[in-house]
């Protein structure tokens, strides 16, 4: 797919509904790709300093979430965001990104090759216009976007302070829910995120939990199902080797192959080169 320039005003046909019914939604939105892709889906956000226990968290909801047809939606900078539009890219699904400059700007500079892949096949829209460089202010205003676009927003890491909270914010103010995944209260990327649920964000602990919030509940593992609930929350943790595995939980390495299988075949985990599984 060529990249296509397209400007949206509101008011226009194609403008996307849930962001002209925020408080304050942009006037024009430029962008570059598909327009028809600026679809409701899920805000995922989170820290740019990510841990690697964020990481595997955003990959996990954020692909979950897109392969089963949910659009993911962020700002593609380092770290969360990056590796959510990544994990939904890799899960198949839609995703966009709303940028804190033109939509034709590579910032930041390594997330240049994601940002031209999401102009060819997804798209990628800003309020400022074609070659506007950033600016701080734009990228407070962007948040506002993001949450405006999106059915609710998941935080899965932030520290304290954290420019994440602003989204959070904008979340709120447009009527949207925040959802926030828990951490180490050991860790500083994590205090932000674990500040929000204790404040009211809805936490998701699990693929379960994030599946009931989106109506998706059928298309996950069954809740009585203990060794796929297990299994997933190990591999969350550490990718590890069928034996490796079987060890850390106690059971059999029969029934650990079969649960792997099953997990693979639903596409919530995946074998790596090596032979370790992962989280999808």
């Amino acid at each position: 797919m060529s990249e296509h320039r397209f400007t949206l005003r509101l008011g226009d046909k194609r403008y996307p509904a849930q962001l002209a019914e925020t408080p304050d939604p942009p006037r024009i939105l430029y962008g570059i790709g598909d327009p028809s892709a600026l679809v409701e889906g899920l805000g995922v956000v989170g820290a740019r300093r990510a841990t690697p226990y964020g990481l595997r968290c955003t990959r996990l909801f954020a692909g979950w979430a897109a392969g089963h047809g949910t659009s993911i939606i962020s700002g593609a900078a380092i770290g969360c965001d990056r590796e959510a539009h990544l994990a939904a890219l890799d899960a198949g699904g839609n995703t966009l990104a709303v940028l804190g400059c033109g939509p034709d700007v590579d910032y930041p500079r390594r997330s240049a090759p994601l940002l031209a892949e999401l102009r060819r096949c997804h798209v990628v829209v800003s309020e400022c216009p074609f070659g506007q460089q950033p600016t701080r202010w734009s990228f407070v205003r962007r948040n506002r976007i993001i949450a405006g676009l999106a059915r609710a927003v998941l935080v899965v890491e932030a520290g304290l302070p954290s420019g994440t909270f602003s989204t959070a914010d904008a979340a709120l103010d447009a009527g949207r829910d925040v959802l926030a995944v828990p951490g180490s209260v050991l860790s500083p990327e994590s205090r932000g995120s674990n500040r929000l649920i204790r404040q009211g964000a809805i936490p998701i602990t699990d693929v379960g939990e994030l599946a009931q919030y989106l109506g998706l509940e059928g298309a996950t593992p069954a809740a009585g199902d203990v060794a796929a609930d297990d299994t997933l929350r190990a591999l969350v943790a550490d990718p590890m080797r069928p034996d490796d595995l079987a060890r850390a939980l106690g059971i059999d390495i029969v029934h650990t192959a079969r649960t792997l299988g099953a997990l693979e075949a639903a596409g919530h985990v995946v074998r790596y080169a090596d032979g370790r599984y992962g989280i999808r």
